[in-house]
Parts: structure tokens; sequence; C-alpha cells
């Protein structure tokens, strides 16, 4: 086929996209291959491609096609999640455009609002995902709200329950008051925000009898809080027994200012006596610390606070005002009542909910929890033993952390989108567990019917007359309850938990994420596997950087420094983009992104664009002979030694460094340096046994490319240059290039013939000679390269017309050495003597420098002693380079006249 003057990304990537979805090849079922694994961690139905997703699914994407291409059974399952609090949000956003309140509605029509909302929008990131080029097994598309997956859910809960590891209780939890709901301790992220310090004065109320009088006295004390609005739920003010300032408050009561209620001084050490004024307000229902004291003190408990962040009747000031605007206004209050002694700007960590980013309030609810300690033991060990390999290793400290200070899971939402919690109450206050509302009657009648007595009848008239008043507890389950199933339930592990999916696909291999669903959610799978499956799930955990922009920060929409990915593509091509994400992300770290990655990704997708249009353009004669032999020996042997090293970095899932490899490979040894070396002069044809084998390098090049570069190097495959191709000959299928025997002493030969054509053309730029004139050159050799199987390449790239061998240094000639070995180019000018001189100097002194730094090290003794020997080894050749270098330098000053 003809070829285009320009790679053209957007007439390649639907194109080819489509062939292979057309012809399944994304697609895989159980047979005798090896399986290769990976479950996509789900992104939120409400989701949009962003830079992160871009990075996590290129990882993936690489992975996958690379086992494909190996002849392993490649299986990656999508998916979304219904993600519970932002969709709900989203949802009832969306009602109120149109008027309507979430209040208003039953829970089932909330819910056809709710489905027609995910049909519509859920899976636009699974569609911008296929513009990346995600080859996922979309036949396998999975939704955490299926009704299989939903069923798992509500099996493992009861499961979990069975066993005495769920439970229900009033808690003090996270409450989200723009989505109503509880949310865990990983949901929350800490912000430091610029407060105000309120320095509040609380009057103490001095009842005494003297002389069988009673006294008032109107003394008072201050408290330092950041959270004025919630005086009126105070409980006690605390102050340390150690702290003499208020030794005369032991015993005391103070009355709360505005309201006037009285409540006791206590005493606990757990006041920072240099923190504020040493006094502490101790409000139970509004704060976790406060909490824990009012129990060990036996303070009662006062909520003010309504679900929605309102202040409520127990208040009694600002009732139904909002908490921020409520702060404001009783500071006005206290300041007008003299109650407000100073306010002063103060520093402190608020946490935020990461779905609604509302500022997360402290609430006592009854919710339902999960029991973590038991499950966590084999998901720790499995991390600590190797089992499971988290990647980088530095995370692993922080797993151990996490994972041995593990606290019981917060389950429960109160939403309505998502998993309703199978728990059913009947009128009178008693709940039980169960499937459905039938089995939930079932389980009534047991504990009414302790003795098994009742017959059928009464069974059925028992039942009868209870379901009306039995309700299902209102609450759904956090999201992440059936996000940890994942890799089980994608396969039906619960549904059928033998069949040949779940028995073939599981465990998976490899799992791609971003470290801080480490724990709330990589953990927990962890934790299902073992307890659902009594296996692991995955073996690697990936865990990439963050994506920040070039000044460090992290990219999000409200700085408005993340770029639109789709908007990317378009721009620079999906492989252009690829190839800059990947560019820029060592394993772990944070990559600080740049759009100039993604320029240079499409460069180089152009630059293997033109090197195939090159070698297209050649013509073919089929009577020379093959005058390329060592060229393509060197080339073979660089291309193994570059594949096992692009190996080695994948097995260590160093990706960024796999592809700097291919790219330098491809770059410079095959387009800078190969190509030069064998291609014919201008206008001249070329012999076809080198044709033949640099299209041979360049279908390898392709398929070691391929991972990165899918749409290119597939472009390129269907070249008829590469032969006729059936249909389902293609790139992405296409054998993965396997590590070959490198020979390094030809390879360290051909370093210095490269090293030897760079000084000469170095000689021609500092003497202004033009490429075109051929140039003497003598060598003096002091090694024991041969030179003689290398000219033809000297000669062609260098422009040397004329080779000597001597065994003297030329006087008067241009001279430099590469490696130990000396080169002389006579030129038809005087040399600069001081020039020279002046040259050799400070070559000699930085030679000096570098014996000198080897010579230390080899004379360390604990380093001699600790180091393996082939770096030691390594050590001392350098130590004999530069001193023969040193001493040919030496004899060269001493021509000079030095």
């Amino acid at each position: 086929m003809s070829i285009s003057t320009k790679y053209d990304p957007a007439a390649t990537e639907d194109k080819w996209y489509s062939y292979w979805m057309s012809k399944n090849f994304f697609h895989s079922e159980p047979d005798e291959r090896e399986p290769y694994t990976i479950v996509i961690p789900p992104p939120n139905v409400t989701g949009v491609l962003h830079m992160g997703h871009m990075l996590n699914n290129t990882i993936q994407d690489v992975l996958i096609r690379r086992a494909r291409m190996q002849g392993k059974n490649a299986c990656w399952v999508p998916g979304t999640d219904h993600a519970s609090i932002a969709t709900e949000a989203k949802v009832v956003a969306m009602l109120k455009d149109m008027g309507i309140d979430k209040k208003d509605l039953s829970r089932e029509e909330f819910l056809k609002y709710a489905w027609e909302w995910k049909e519509k929008y859920g899976g636009i990131i699974l569609e911008q995902l296929k513009k990346l080029g995600a080859s996922c097994d979309w036949e396998r598309t999975r939704f955490t709200m299926e009704d299989d997956l939903s069923e798992a859910v509500i099996d493992s809960f009861i499961h979990l329950y069975k066993k005495g590891r769920i439970y229900r209780g009033v808690r003090m939890v996270n409450w989200d008051p723009a989505g109503k709901t509880a949310v865990s301790d990983e949901e929350v992220i800490r912000k430091e925000v610029n407060q105000k310090l309120y320095y509040i004065k609380y009057s103490i109320c001095e009842k005494a009898l003297v002389d069988g009088a009673e006294l008032d006295g109107s003394n008072s004390l201050t408290i330092a809080t950041t959270r004025p609005e919630t005086i009126m739920a105070d409980a006690a003010i605390c102050i340390n027994p150690n702290d003499e300032r208020y030794t005369h408050l032991k015993g005391k009561k103070v009355f709360v200012p505005l309201i006037n209620r009285e409540i006791p001084v206590i005493e606990d050490e757990y006041v920072t006596m240099d923190f504020g004024t040493g006094c502490l307000k101790v409000t139970p229902a509004h704060d976790l610390n406060d909490y824990e004291l009012g129990i060990k003190h036996k303070l009662p408990i006062i909520d003010i606070l309504n679900d929605d962040g309102t202040l409520n009747e127990l208040a009694v000031v600002l009732v139904g005002e909002d908490r921020f605007t409520a702060r404001k206004k009783i500071a006005v209050l206290l300041e007008e009542a003299g109650h407000l002694e100073k306010v002063e700007d103060y520093k402190s960590q608020v946490g935020f909910s990461e779905r609604t980013n509302a500022a997360i309030e402290p609430k006592l609810s009854m919710q339902w929890f999960c029991k973590m300690d038991e499950m966590a033991k084999p998901a720790l060990e499995d991390v600590l033993n190797g089992d499971i390999k988290l990647i980088p290793e530095k995370f692993v400290n922080t797993y151990r952390h996490w994972m041995e200070n593990v606290r019981d899971w917060n389950i429960s939402r109160q939403l309505w989108w998502g998993q309703q919690i199978p728990a059913w109450y009947d009128d009178k206050g008693n709940w039980v567990v169960a499937k459905t509302k039938e089995e939930a009657l079932n389980e009534f009648l047991k504990l009414k019917d302790i003795d098994g007595v009742f017959t059928a009848d009464e069974a059925n008239g028992f039942k009868h007359q209870l379901a009306p008043f039995v309700s299902q507890d209102p609450d759904v389950m956090d999201t992440w309850f059936s996000s940890w199933l994942w890799p089980i339930s994608v396969f039906d592990g619960f549904k059928n938990p033998d069949n040949k999916d779940i028995n073939y696909y599981y465990p998976t291999n490899d799992l791609v994420t971003a470290p801080e669903i480490l724990f709330f959610w990589v953990a927990r799978m962890i934790m299902a596997g073992h307890e659902f499956r009594g296996q692991k799930p995955f073996t690697n955990v990936y865990l990439t950087g963050i994506v920040r922009d070039k000044l460090g920060r992290k990219m999000s929409k409200s700085l408005g420094n993340s770029p639109d990915p789709i908007g990317l593509i378009e721009k620079y091509g999906a492989d252009g983009v690829r190839v800059g994400m990947l560019l820029c992300s060592p394993a772990g770290n944070d990559l600080m992104f740049d759009e100039s990655y993604c320029e240079q990704g499409r460069n180089f997708a152009n630059k293997i664009w033109n090197a195939f249009r090159l070698v297209k353009g050649w013509e073919v004669d089929e009577s020379l002979e093959n005058p390329n032999q060592q060229a393509i020996l060197w080339f073979e042997n660089r291309f193994n030694e570059a594949l096992s090293e692009i190996e080695d970095n994948f097995k260590q899932y160093r990706l960024s460094e796999a592809l700097m490899a291919c790219y330098k490979l491809v770059w410079d040894d095959f387009c800078a340096w190969y190509l030069e070396m064998v291609k014919p002069a201008y206008q001249h044809p070329i012999d076809a046994d080198t044709l033949k084998v640099t299209i041979g390098f360049f279908e390898k090049i392709l398929t070691l490319l391929h991972p990165f570069m899918p749409f290119l190097t597939e472009e390129l495959w269907h070249d008829e240059l590469f032969g006729e191709k059936g249909e389902l000959d293609c790139c992405i299928v296409a054998a993965y290039p396997v590590v070959g025997s490198a020979d390094a002493a030809l390879l360290k030969e051909v370093e210095v013939i490269k090293g030897l054509v760079a000084e000469i053309r170095n000689v021609r730029n500092t003497k202004q000679i033009s490429p075109k004139e051929g140039l003497p050159l003598a060598i003096k050799v002091n090694s024991a390269l041969d030179y003689e199987k290398w000219l033809n390449i000297v000669f062609k790239l260098a422009n040397i017309n004329e080779v000597e061998f001597v065994n003297d240094k030329l006087a008067g000639a241009a001279s430099f050495m590469v490696g130990n070995d000396e080169f002389f180019i006579q030129l038809n000018e005087t040399i600069d003597v001081d020039a020279e001189r002046e040259r050799l100097n400070a070559d000699l002194i930085y030679l000096q420098g570098f014996l000198k730094s080897v010579d230390a090290k080899l004379s360390n003794e604990r380093f001699v002693q600790n180091a393996k020997p082939e770096i030691i080894q390594n050590e001392r050749n350098k130590k004999a380079d530069a001193e023969s270098k040193i001493k040919i330098i030496e004899e060269s000053l001493a021509a000079l006249g030095s």
C-alpha cells in the first residue's frame, strides 16, 4: 500500500480499534494456555477520563498487550463502580434542576431516576478508554450494581454476620452533611484551613453557704475554640488536674453562654495545659475525643446538628441556621453579650469528604460495622512474606502499620443508591438479618417460636399478621463493600463458586492502582480473597504515582491545571500521549506531567514513520553483494542487549525505564546508526540481503513497541513491505521478541567505532570542513581492536577517503583519543600548538582527578571487603584505563615540547 508523507493518528486509531474489536482480539475464554488476568480498578459511573485514569489504564494496557503477544491468554476485565455518594449527589442535583425534591419521592421512584441517569451517563468513561487504546475484554464488562454482583454483596454481608463479624451499634462516625451519610476514615481528606480561634468567657456559678446564706458570684473562665457554634452542646468544662491556675475551679459549675445552662468542671490529664487557655469545652456529640471523655465522665450527649449541618431545636438559638452561618452569627451574639474576649487567626487540619468536599462533622449515629482484626491477619502476612508484592516496596511499611492498627469498618451509608442492607425490623424494635422479606419473617418466627411448637397454620398466621409491620433497613452498604469483592464477583465466584472462569482466571496476576486506595480497596480485596476463596486475589500490586503539573501541584479541576485527556489525544495522537505519560512515570513516584512529553511522544511516532518511509523507498538490485555484514551483526547483538534490559525492567515493573530503553534502541541505535550504516548512497540501489534483514529488524521493533504504541505499529505492520498478511495476522497478536545472546566484546568495539565517527565529525565542525570533503585518517592502535573489519562503516559515516595505521604520533595533525587508541587527521593547515597543548592539559587534569577518586575507592578497606567482585574489578579496569590514557597524553605533550 502507498504510505503518506506524514503519520495521521486520527485516520489510524478508529480504524484499527474497530478492526481489533471486530476480530475479537480482546476477548478471552479459558483454554490450555497460561492465563494472564487484570481486573480494572472500576471507575465511578459519574466519572470522565482524567490524567490519573490515563496513566493507570495505559500501564494496564501495556501489560495486557505484552502478555497477549507472549502467547498468554490475556484477559482484562473492565467495569464501573456505582459510587453511592457521588452518584446519588448527581441524581439529586438533576432532580433539583427538574424541580423535584428527593424527599418528595419514594425509594422506588428515586431509584428509577438513578438507573436512568446511569444508563445515560454511566458508560462515558469506558468509551473514552477506547480512545486511549485500552484492549479490555468488553464482553466481560461488569457493574457493581448489576443483579449478580449485588447478590454477591448481600450474600457476603449475611455470611459475615453469621460468623459474628458484622454488628450494629451507635458510634461516632464521620458525617458528610452534603451527602447526608456516614463516610469511612479513608474517604476523609485532611486539609490545612485558615480558621479563627475564639476566646469565650464562661461565667462561674459560685454557690456556697456562708453563715447559712447563699452567695452568687460573677467570675468567669475563658475557653479557646474554633467551633463556637457548638457551645450549646457543651456538657462540661475540662481542666488538667495538675494545672495550678485552675485549682479554684475544682468541683465548680459554669454557665454556657447565651443559653445559661449549668455544666460541671471536670478534671482529666487529656487536656493540654499549653494550648489556648488550658481549659477545654467538652462537646461529646460533636467531637470524637470529647465523646470518649464524655463516656469516661458519664456526661450527657446533646446533638444540636441536623443531618444536613443545620442547627436543631436543642441548640436553642439560631435554630435552622447552617453551621458555618451560625458560627459567624454566634460570634456576634457572644460579643454583644460580653462573652467574647478576643479572636485570633489560627490554622488547623480539617477533614473534608472525598466525594462532596463538604467539611466532615463527627456525629453519633447508629451504624453497621464489620470487624476487621481477624481478616487483616492473612492479608498482612501475604504482603510481608512476599506472596503479594507491592511495587514499589516502599509501601510495605505503610501497609503494615495500617493493617496492624486496623479499625472496624463502618459499612452502612444513609443513601438509597446502593445495595440495601439485608436487615429487617418489626414494630417492636426487634431485627433480623435475611436476604428476603420472606426469609426475614421466618427468622422472626424463630425468635417467637423458640421451642418449635407452632403448627404450620399458626406459623403462617403469625407471619401473615407480622408482614405489614416488617420493613427493611433503609441504609445501603458502603460502595467499597461491593468493590472489595471485585476480583471474585466479576468471574461470578459467588453465584457459581466452581465455574470454569473463576477456576481459570483467579487469582489474577497484576493490579494497577493508586496508593491512596491501597488500604480501603487493595487491602480489603486481599481480605475478601482469603475470606471467600481461601487464597489471595492477585500477585502483584503496581502503585502508580500522583499526576502533578510541572510546578508539583496535584492536577485538579479546581486548580485548572489538568488538561483534557481526549483533547491531548486529538492533538498528539493516542500513541503520543501514552508515550508521554510513561516517559515521566517512574513506578510509585509522582510524575511531573508537562504537555511537552506528549509532543515528544508524537515526535517519536513521526521518527518511526519517517524511518519506515526511508526503508520503503529503497530500490533493490538483486545482483549486488551485501557490504553490511558487520552493521547487521552489530544491530542483532544490540537488539538482544536492549531487549534483555527491557525485559529486566518489565520484571521489576519499571515501565518508564522499559519504554526509554525502547526509545533509545529505535531513535539512537536503529535510526541514527544502523540505517545510516546500511542505507545506499543517494539514488543508488540496495542489495536484497540487507533490505530483507532490515525489514526483519523493523518487524521486531514494531512488536517490541506495540504494547506502548499500538496504533502506529499496527498501521505499519500491514504495509506491503512486510509481505501479504491474513486478516488475523496482526501486530496485536504477533509473537513478542525473545531475548537472544549478545556479544559484549563486539558491542564494546562498536562503541569505540561510534566514538571515532563522532570525534571525526567534531573535527569537521570545529574546523568548519564540509561533510562532502573526504579526510585522511591515521590510527595508532594501542588496544586489541581490529579496525580493519569496521573501516567500511567509518569510511561511510565519517567520509574518510584513506586510512593509515601508524606506530608514531603525526606531528602537526589534529589528534584525539577514543579509548586507548590515538587518531590523527592531517589537515592542510598549521596546527595551533598552544591550543592543542591547552586541550591536552585540560584532559590530563580531568583524568588525574578521576584516577585519584578511583584510587581512593580501591584503598578503602570497607569498600573492598563489602563490594561485589565484579564491582571491584570494574574499578580496577577504570584505573588501568585512566593510567593508560594519562601516559598517552603525557607523551603527546612531550611531542609538542611542553
